[in-house]
C-alpha cells in the first residue's frame, strides 16, 4: 500500500475485506462487542492487546476511516473525533497540563483562536500568538521554559495564508517541541505536512474530507517522529495511574502520542466520532482527489476574474501569481485549494450587499463542500474576536470568504458578476 498513489489510497486504503465479506466497509452500529473469555476483556483494558472494547473509544467503521486518513497523510496512526474543534482541543491537551504554555500562529480560524486564547486559559494553559511574518528570532522569543508545542494552519482560514513549513518546522526542532499543523483546507491530496516537517496533523473532516456538508468530524494523525522522552513531557513517560503505572513511551514507542490521546482523553471525555459520520466521511475520501482538482481549478478561474473587476479592491488566493503566498503555495501544494477571499469597494456594508445578491452561491456558516458558498467572517465566524484580533487573523471588515464549489465555473463567475453589478 505504501507504493500506491495518493489517488489509489483515497479509494482503496483502510479496509481489506476477507472472503465473502462486504466489499464496501459496513456501518457497525454497535456500542459493544463480544469476547470469548474474561481474560480477553482484561487484556484489552490493560492495553496488552489491540481491539475494540467500547464504541466510545474505538469502532470498526471509524477505524477504517482512521486507517485511510493515516495512509493519506503518511502517519503511523490516527484518531477520529466528533469535530474539528475536538481535534484541536485534544491535540493540545494530550501534551499540555495546567501551568503549561504553547505558541500558535495568529492567523487561525476564529473558533480555534477563541479556544486557545480563552478556554485553554480557564484550564490553566497559556498561549502566545505570533505573526507568521515575524522573523524566526522574534518567534523564538515567544517560547518559554514550559512551552510544549508550536501550532499553525497549513492554509489559514479565512486569510488563505500559506504556512512557511521550512521556517516553522526548523523553529520547532530547535526549540525541541512538536509542530502541530491543521491541514483542513489543503487536505492530504494537496499538501503533506508530515513530509514538510510537521510532527502531528489535524483536520476538521467536516470540510473537504467529507466534502458534502453531511458529517461533522475531526481527525488527529500522528507522524510518529517526535521524541517524547526529551524530558519535557512527563505525561508521556511517567507512569499513568489509571493504567496500573503504564508508561506510554516505554510501552508504545513511536505510537505513544496517538495511543494516549485515545485511551486516556477519549476514554475520559467521550468525544469519539460516530460510525455513521465515519462511513459518510470515508465515502467522501474516495473522491477527494477528483474534487480537490476541480475546487482548485474553479477557484483559480474565479480569482482571476475577480482580480480584474473594477468593483473589487483586492483578491487573495495563493495560486494567483500576484498573491504574496504564491511562491510558498507552489513550493508546498499541488494546487491552491478551493477557498479565496476578496474585498469590494464600500467596506462591510457593500460586502453584505454583494453576498445578499448572489443566487447560485449561498450564504452559509460552512466552508469546503461541493456547493459554492460565501461567508462574512467579521460578522460571523470571527464575530467574537476583537477588531484587533480580527486584523491579526487576517479578517478585514470588507472580506468575503468564498468556498468555491465544483459546479460549472462559468455559472459561478456569472453569479458573482451579476451580484457585483448591483453595487
Amino acid at each position: 500500500m505504501k507504493d500506491w498513489s495518493m489517488e489509489t489510497k483515497a479509494v482503496q486504503s483502510g479496509y481489506s475485506p476477507k472472503n465473502g465479506e462486504p466489499r464496501v466497509a459496513p456501518i457497525v452500529q454497535s456500542t459493544t462487542y463480544k469476547y470469548d473469555s474474561c481474560q480477553a476483556i482484561a487484556d484489552l483494558f490493560d492495553l496488552k492487546v489491540a481491539g475494540h472494547m467500547y464504541s466510545r473509544i474505538s469502532n470498526p467503521t471509524v477505524e477504517v476511516f482512521e486507517n485511510k486518513m493515516a495512509a493519506l497523510e503518511g502517519g503511523i496512526g490516527a484518531l477520529a473525533l466528533s469535530s474539528g474543534q475536538t481535534a484541536s482541543t485534544i491535540s493540545v491537551l494530550n501534551i499540555c497540563e495546567a501551568g503549561d504554555h504553547f505558541v500558535a500562529l495568529s492567523t487561525l480560524y476564529g473558533g480555534t483562536f477563541n479556544l486557545f486564547k480563552h478556554t485553554m486559559k480557564k484550564l490553566g494553559i497559556e498561549v502566545s500568538f505570533v505573526d507568521p511574518e515575524a522573523s524566526a528570532e522574534k518567534v523564538k522569543q515567544s517560547f518559554q521554559s514550559n512551552t510544549k508545542l508550536l501550532f499553525g494552519e497549513s492554509l489559514s482560514n479565512p486569510g488563505t495564508d500559506m504556512l512557511n513549513f521550512e521556517k516553522f518546522s526548523a523553529i520547532a526542532k530547535e526549540m525541541d517541541v512538536p509542530f502541530i499543523v491543521d491541514n483542513t483546507f489543503p487536505t492530504p491530496y494537496l499538501c503533506n505536512p508530515l513530509q514538510l516537517g510537521a510532527d502531528i496533523v489535524i483536520h476538521s473532516t467536516t470540510k473537504y474530507v467529507d466534502g458534502h456538508a453531511t458529517s461533522v468530524g475531526g481527525m488527529i494523525v500522528d507522524g510518529g517522529t517526535f521524541n517524547w522522552a526529551n524530558g519535557k513531557f512527563p505525561g508521556m513517560t511517567e507512569p499513568d495511574e489509571s493504567y496500573h503505572g503504564l508508561s506510554y513511551v516505554d510501552t508504545f514507542g513511536p505510537n505513544a502520542y496517538i495511543v494516549k490521546a485515545r485511551v486516556q482523553w477519549v476514554r475520559d471525555v467521550g468525544c469519539y466520532m460516530s460510525p455513521q459520520n465515519a462511513f459518510l466521511s470515508n465515502k467522501g475520501l474516495e473522491t477527494l482527489h477528483l474534487r480537490m482538482e476541480r475546487h482548485s481549478e474553479n477557484a483559480l478561474k474565479l480569482a482571476e476574474y475577480l482580480e480584474k473587476h473594477e468593483k473589487v479592491t483586492w483578491v487573495k488566493y495563493p495560486r494567483l501569481e500576484s498573491d504574496p503566498n504564491y511562491e510558498l503555495c507552489v513550493k508546498y501544494m499541488k494546487a491552491g485549494s478551493g477557498v479565496l477571499t476578496f474585498g469590494v469597494q464600500g467596506g462591510s456594508a457593500a460586502a453584505e450587499r454583494v453576498m445578499d445578491a448572489l443566487q447560485l452561491a449561498e450564504r452559509v456558516v460552512h466552508v469546503a463542500d461541493v456547493r459554492t458558498g460565501v461567508l462574512h467572517p467579521a460578522s460571523m465566524t470571527h464575530r467574537q474576536l476583537s477588531e484587533e484580533d480580527q486584523l491579526k487573523a487576517g479578517v478585514l471588515p470588507e472580506l468575503i470568504r468564498v468556498s468555491v464549489g465544483i459546479e460549472g465555473v462559468d455559472d459561478i463567475i456569472a453569479d458573482f458578476s451579476q451580484a457585483l453589478e448591483k453595487l
